[in-house]
């Protein structure tokens, strides 16, 4: 699938990555964390402008996520189970979504686009419900620019390496691959300090 991407890029360049993440957001089976990174190498290798790149992917993530609340605040949760299994989500999906959304509100809109089968739902439950549109976009923008700029610099940053990259994806999965990124980030966020650094600095 990431040939197809790359072909899609060099052929419709910024427009192609807006169109993709917008479709994506919505729901279509768009490998859209695979988009990103393909993206921030791009980048890093000169073949696409940073500024155009980055403006399309957060216009794409944002144009589907809106899309998908005025979905749900027009057509509700019928239209949903109607072609939710036509674009691949399952009425279990929708369902521990619609749970997880009724526990944890407005922050699922933000943590959702990491979450496998759940950022392309939230939307549509927020709509769904009657968020208040500012709220929803508070929440759910700056989650679609946190998400994007998570996978364009892991694209960006890990660009020498692309290839072994993509043979970690194959083997052990798109959202595997990203779980083991998150959690190597939060432990070099958390991890206790050194010893030695308390006994040089002291405490003040």
């Amino acid at each position: 699938m990431e040939f197809d991407l790359i072909n899609i890029i060099h052929q419709y360049s910024y427009f192609g990555i807006f169109l993709l993440l917008a479709l994506g957001i919505i729901g279509l089976p768009i490998p859209d964390e695979i988009l990103l990174a393909t993206v921030g190498y791009f980048i890093f290798a000169g073949d696409l402008e940073a500024v155009p790149a980055v403006l399309s992917a957060f216009l794409g993530a944002i144009t589907g996520i809106t899309g998908s609340y005025y979905i749900g605040t027009s057509f509700g949760k019928p239209l949903l189970k109607k072609l939710g299994p036509k674009i691949g989500i399952s009425e279990d999906k929708i369902n521990k979504t619609q749970n997880f959304f009724l526990k944890y509100g407005k922050a699922a809109l933000f943590f959702g686009y990491f979450m496998p089968g759940v950022r392309h739902l939230t939307a549509y439950f927020a709509g769904m419900y009657s968020l208040n549109w500012r709220q929803f976009a508070l929440y759910a923008y700056t989650g679609a620019v946190f998400w994007c700029s998570f996978f364009l610099l892991i694209g960006y940053q890990l660009a020498g390496r692309w290839a072994l990259v993509m043979d970690v994806i194959h083997k052990i999965g798109l959202y595997a691959f990203t779980i083991v990124v998150l959690s190597v980030i939060a432990w070099l966020i958390f991890k206790p300090k050194n010893k030695s650094s308390y006994s040089n600095e002291g405490f003040k």
